[in-house]
């Protein structure tokens, strides 16, 4: 143990001198990942918020044939937007399809006439569903446009003494039991991404440096020939990885805590329980993937020949434990007994959990824990058995 503790602390003490280890590891991974996650939030948040609260203006062709309905959207902030190269249903297409204009209204050069006579007045709304700058504004005015035609299909059924209710014979009540919190994992889902990669990023530099980087500057093989088993030497790399992960993830969980306090969430009916709180729950959460992604990257930096090589290799390895999480988010994965076995993901559920303010299982946690432990000491002792074979030494 006591030669454990002297390689890892040279390892720590050599690392600390590369301004590029301590860059990638204690800069760019934890703050790079909040600062961008924060203003990708604002933004967000700013742009529904203000997308909800501007006037829409939208060409309305054949305005005059329907005054009232459009005093109707005007008063719900959908004004009539000067467009007089729009004539008919061709120009709308074609300044929908060029991209001149988002939307068209095109109101039916019969309206007035069956409208006044009883029958179905037509209105048709041309736009780019793919167009997704344009959709809340499209979902205003059609939102706009039936509100109006169930108006005045109201007045008509109640002018002619018949009770508007026949019309509804089922009537849907809808209740949204998700919480504020419940509804930020939207947005906050991607939080375990970051927190992933950047706990990989603190040792990234450190696993590569303490093999590939020491057999290119050929001094690995003295240090191999010093009376310490080879194990104890991979062990106290692998700590000295371990560390550099674990105070990236401290201050990346502390950058994102911070960051999140000045996202305005409320804004858009959402919450953010993640408090210093949550935030030491997370760290426990995580602490046992540090070892897993130490041993991974301890094992692929083993077997490259060269620091370079190194580089590539572990670079794809970083994103081999955010898969998991890419299919969870898709098809909204939900905690189980099993999932709670495969290292990353369960990760991602439990704090996924915490972000939600749900209760956290203890026998989840411990599952997670455990297995990403013994998948830890798997790949630890496949990176001890390269240690022994004199390959090593490329």
């Amino acid at each position: 143990m006591r030669a454990v503790l002297t390689v890892c602390l040279k390892e720590l003490l050599d690392n600390a001198r590369d301004r590029r280890t301590l860059l990638s590891a204690f800069v760019f991974g934890p703050l790079l990942g909040p600062l961008l996650f924060a203003v990708l939030v604002n933004v967000m948040v700013s742009q529904t918020v203000s997308t909800a609260e501007e006037p829409v203006e939208i060409p309305i062709v054949g305005a005059a044939k329907a005054p009232n309905l459009v005093d109707y959207l005007e008063a719900r902030g959908i004004r009539a937007a000067p467009a007089p190269e729009i004539a008919g249903l061709d120009a709308a297409i074609e300044a929908v399809e060029s991209g001149r204009r988002d939307a068209v209204l095109l109101i039916a050069p019969d309206f007035a006439e069956q409208f006044t006579s009883g029958g179905t007045a037509r209105v048709t709304l041309l736009y780019d569903e793919s167009n997704t700058g344009a959709a809340a504004d499209v979902r205003r005015v059609r939102a706009a446009v039936s509100s109006y035609a169930q108006q005045i299909g109201t007045l008509k059924l109640i002018a002619r003494g018949v009770d508007p209710d026949v019309l509804t014979s089922v009537t849907l009540d809808e209740l949204d039991l998700s919480t504020a919190a419940g509804r930020s994992v939207v947005l906050l889902g991607m939080l375990t991404y970051f927190l992933l990669l950047a706990t990989l990023m603190g040792g990234f530099y450190v696993a590569i440096d303490s093999t590939a980087g020491e057999r290119e500057r050929r001094s690995l093989e003295p240090l191999l020939t010093t009376p310490v088993p080879r194990s104890s030497l991979m062990l106290g790399k692998m700590a000295a990885t371990v560390c550099y992960m674990l105070i990236g993830l401290v201050l990346t969980l502390a950058a994102f805590t911070l960051a999140l306090r000045f996202a305005p969430l409320e804004a858009i009916g959402m919450s953010s329980g993640f408090d210093a709180r949550a935030a030491l729950a997370a760290f426990g959460i995580l602490l046992p993937f540090a070892p897993l992604g130490a041993a991974l990257m301890t094992l692929v930096a083993s077997f490259t020949k060269s620091y370079r090589e190194a580089q590539t290799y572990l670079t794809l390895v970083l994103l081999v434990p955010t898969l998991p999480l890419v299919f969870a988010t898709m098809l909204n994965v939900q905690p189980s007994d099993a999932l709670m076995w495969i290292p990353s993901l369960s990760q991602h559920l439990l704090i996924t959990s915490l972000i939600r303010q749900d209760p956290i299982a203890a026998a989840h946690a411990v599952q997670s824990a455990s297995s990403t432990l013994i998948a830890a000491a798997l790949l630890g002792l496949a990176a001890a058995r390269l240690y022994e074979r004199e390959a090593l030494l490329g």
